[in-house]
């Protein structure tokens, strides 16, 4: 009777938790994946880098960048995308996710699809970040972003495995 009463206790805890882990992986995709989503869409720089945190670490195939560099070059991409009158489309999903109260690690890949003229290119890639509950939001704070695994390059094949985040 004793072990079944701990079973049930340590159950309970383990649903409890895994709840909780549910609770703040949906409150990330709503205030910041989504928004993240809809910044980059509507080719919105000053949104898009209010989702990162000051201190982020970013790292690309060029190089890591600890002095927001990127933020500028952000700002940049998207005002020569208005110019061109361009219109992007972004869709990720996640394929892995280790949450707790106060950091997120979260793996997934995207397809980036950029209209120009009524020509569209596609642009694939899997991203690692960190994201930090910063008090009153979650900001990302590590950000690492490839085109290519183990050599290859991540293409529509890659991407079609699972079914776009929705939010």
């Amino acid at each position: 009777m004793r072990l079944l009463l701990i079973t049930l206790i340590c159950t309970s805890m383990n649903l409890s938790a895994q709840s909780n882990v549910k609770f703040i992986q949906n409150e990330i995709d709503k205030t910041l994946w989504k928004v993240f989503q809809q910044a980059f869409e509507n080719l919105d720089s000053d949104a898009l880098n209010q989702t990162y945190a000051d201190d982020i670490l970013r790292v690309t195939p060029n190089g890591i960048d600890t002095e927001d560099n990127f933020k500028l070059g952000n700002t940049e991409h998207f005002k020569a995308l208005k110019a061109k009158n361009a219109s992007i489309k972004l869709d990720f999903w996640l394929d892995d996710r280790k949450t707790n109260a106060t950091t997120s690690y979260e793996v997934g890949f995207y397809r980036i699809a950029t209209t120009i003229n009524e020509s569209t290119t596609y642009s694939y890639g899997q991203f690692h970040i960190v994201l930090k509950n910063m008090g009153e939001k979650w900001l990302i704070s590590q950000d690492w972003d490839t085109t290519t695994i183990n050599g290859n390059t991540i293409g529509k094949e890659d991407f079609e495995k699972k079914e776009p985040l929705k939010f």
